[in-house]
């Protein structure tokens, strides 16, 4: 991601609302100073990229600053996206699925180097020896040598949820890893790191996630799958393309592979996840130390976030991608600027990172603009 351009710091007063009444009332949205530009960013990049529809925002530690959408919820039909509906987050479920964990490891129920087999004893012999003593923070962090994927995330589809995902467990760790302490991306690792916390508390991730994130945020928002009714144009589809075409998918992975990046929420509630990570942030879901431990990096990712310098940033920045392969979404956490900024795409294809870093840097700009 490129840098923006330098601008000169101006004291400015804005008018914000909280997160809360991002929701309509009495069917009038809020007004806010940046929604009518972010709104017309959004609209020329989706006409320009030939995309179905975006949504993007900007939001501090407490207040939504702005928002905009455009374009269409489903190819082909003339229902337009609004700022109040369900994107798909993908893979930046991780950090959700991390941040949980942190919630366990302060309680004491598990700890950062808890080992796989002290959590499943019962499966040592199946599995392969190597990843006995892979650690939680291993497996959140990539650094576990568990492979991108298993075989088939949809095995085992007669077994609840949390049975199928050990099951799969088994299967994929029997093989020999990749070396250990070294990063390489894994879905997997996600699945084992949510297979150890269901294991110690007997609930499912689902639920973990419910009760120890969406609940105490208020997420109302907040579940998994694919957004919307099945058949249904009350929130957007999402798209992959082929032969030039966009076509609209009312589909998700695998539940299986829900803490690697299965869940759905409206861009406010997604602000409320991302603004934890700024210091002014009064939530108290986890304490200031035990959230600057996930965003620790060995190397450039940490657990659930890639941290990088920015020269915009000023200091660390917190990032992270998402696609189910029918949705794209960013997240970008600053702390040293008191900001979230966050956009997705109801589609996907090779050019989607491209389209939404492009619109981040739109939203950094319209930001530094009002400083």
């Amino acid at each position: 991601m490129t840098s923006t351009r330098h601008l000169t710091v101006v004291v400015a007063c804005l008018l914000v609302l909280p997160f809360a009444a991002l929701q309509r009332a009495k069917g009038t949205p809020p007004v806010r100073p940046q929604d009518e530009k972010i709104r017309q960013s959004v609209a020329e990049l989706v006409k320009a990229r030939k995309i179905p529809g975006m949504i993007a925002a900007i939001a501090d530690h407490q207040n939504m600053l702005g928002i905009g959408s455009a374009g269409v919820r489903k190819a082909g039909d003339a229902t337009r996206v609004t700022d109040e509906d369900l994107i798909h987050i993908g893979s930046c479920t991780k950090a959700m699925t991390s941040l949980v964990l942190a919630t366990l490891v302060a309680e004491g129920t598990l700890t950062w180097e808890t080992a796989l087999v002290s959590v499943f004893p019962e499966i040592k012999e199946a599995i392969h020896a190597d990843f006995h003593q892979a650690t939680l923070w291993q497996f959140v962090t990539h650094r576990s040598g568990a492979a991108a994927n298993p075989k088939n995330w949809w095995a085992h589809g007669d077994l609840d949820i949390s049975k199928r995902r050990l099951e799969i467990l088994k299967e994929s760790l029997a093989a020999e890893p990749n070396k250990v302490g070294y990063f390489r991306y894994s879905n997997l690792g996600y699945l084992v790191a949510g297979c150890m916390a269901e294991k110690r508390t007997g609930k499912s991730w689902e639920s973990l996630v419910k009760q120890r994130l969406f609940t105490p945020l208020d997420m109302k928002s907040a579940d998994f799958g694919p957004p919307g009714k099945p058949r249904q144009v009350d929130q957007p589809w999402g798209h992959t393309k082929f032969g030039g075409s966009w076509w609209p998918k009312q589909s998700d992975n695998a539940p299986a592979l829900g803490p690697a990046g299965t869940v759905h929420c409206t861009m406010n509630d997604w602000a409320k996840f991302g603004a934890l990570q700024l210091p002014k942030s009064k939530r108290t879901i986890l304490s200031r130390e035990q959230l600057t431990r996930l965003t620790q990096a060995e190397g450039d990712y940490a657990a659930g976030w890639k941290v990088v310098n920015q020269p915009w940033s000023r200091g660390p920045a917190f990032t992270h991608s998402g696609s189910n392969t029918m949705w794209y979404a960013t997240i970008w956490v600053a702390p040293g600027l008191n900001r979230v900024f966050l956009v997705a795409t109801n589609s996907f294809d090779r050019n989607s990172g491209v389209v939404c870093n492009d619109m981040i840097l739109r939203l950094i700009e319209l930001d530094q603009a009002t400083q």
